[in-house]
C-alpha cells in the first residue's frame, strides 16, 4: 500500500505535467487568439493580349491608354474612338516603330525642344485645352485629372507620334517635285472655286509654296499608306481578342 507521501507526490508529478502541457499550448492558441480571420479573397484581374505583332504584345490596357490620349487629337473632336479603331492605331504604329528600329531609329528621334513646342501648342490652341485653359498650371492638371491621363504620358505619346512624322518626311518626302502645271491645276480647279464671285482672290504666286506643300503631302501619304498596307500584309499581326478581330479587319479596309 503506498504511503500518502508517494500519493501526494504521484499527484504532484501529475499535475507538473498537466501544467507544462498547458504552458507550451498556452502561446499558440494566444497567437490563435490574435490573429484576426483572413479576409476574403477578391479577385484579381488581370491585364489580357488582346493582339501580337512580330512577337510584340499589345495589351488590353494599351487600349485604354490609346483611347484617353485621343483626346489630344484635334480630328477627335466629337468622336469616341473605338476599341477596334484603337487596336488598329496601335498595330500600325507597332509596324511603323518597328521598321525606324530596323532603318535608323536615331535619325527620326524627335528633339525634347521639339516635344516641347508640340506640347505648348496642343496646351494653348486644341479645342479641349482651351476650354480647360491648359495654358495655366492649374487648368492643365485639371485637364489631365478630368481625363486620366499624367504628363508623363502625353509627353511619351506626343514623342511616338513626332518620331513617326519624322520618319514618314525622311523617307518618302525626298525626291518629290511637284510640276509647276500641277500647282497651277490646283489653283485653278481647286482654289479658285472655293470663293464667291466677286470675293477678293488671293494671285498664284503669293499661294503657289502653300499649294505645293499640300500637293507634296497628298504624295508622301499615298505613298507611306502604300508601304504601311505591305508592311501590315508581310507582317505577323494576330488579333487575339475574338471580339476584336472582325472589328480590327474592318476598320483596317476602311482606312486603305
Amino acid at each position: 500500500m503506498r504511503s500518502l507521501f508517494s500519493i501526494r507526490r504521484g499527484k504532484a508529478r501529475a499535475h507538473g505535467a498537466r501544467l507544462a502541457l498547458f504552458l507550451a499550448c498556452a502561446p499558440a492558441c494566444a497567437a490563435c487568439a490574435q490573429t484576426p480571420p483572413s479576409p476574403p479573397e477578391v479577385p484579381v484581374v488581370l491585364d489580357s493580349v488582346v493582339a501580337v505583332v512580330n512577337r510584340h504584345v499589345i495589351l488590353s490596357s494599351d487600349l485604354d491608354d490609346e483611347i484617353r490620349l485621343a483626346v489630344l487629337d484635334p480630328d477627335s473632336a466629337g468622336h469616341t474612338l473605338t476599341r477596334a479603331r484603337a487596336l488598329e492605331q496601335l498595330i500600325s504604329r507597332t509596324l511603323i516603330e518597328q521598321q525606324i528600329r530596323q532603318e535608323d531609329a536615331q535619325a527620326a528621334t524627335p528633339t525634347p525642344t521639339e516635344v516641347d513646342a508640340r506640347l505648348a501648342e496642343i496646351r494653348r490652341e486644341l479645342p479641349a485645352c482651351v476650354r480647360e485653359k491648359c495654358d495655366t498650371g492649374a487648368g492643365w492638371k485639371t485637364f489631365l485629372t478630368a481625363h486620366d491621363l499624367t504628363s508623363e504620358q502625353v509627353v511619351a505619346y506626343l514623342r511616338y507620334r513626332l518620331e513617326i512624322l519624322n520618319f514618314i518626311e525622311q523617307r518618302f518626302r525626298p525626291g518629290i517635285r511637284i510640276p509647276e502645271q500641277q500647282i497651277a491645276a490646283y489653283y485653278n480647279d481647286t482654289l479658285l472655286p472655293q470663293y464667291a464671285p466677286g470675293e477678293p482672290v488671293p494671285p498664284f504666286e503669293q499661294v503657289a509654296p502653300r499649294i505645293e506643300e499640300i500637293l507634296l503631302q497628298q504624295q508622301v501619304n499615298a505613298l507611306f499608306d502604300d508601304w504601311l498596307a505591305n508592311l501590315r500584309k508581310e507582317g505577323d499581326v494576330e488579333v487575339l481578342d475574338p471580339s476584336l478581330a472582325a472589328a480590327a479587319g474592318s476598320a483596317a479596309g476602311a482606312d486603305q
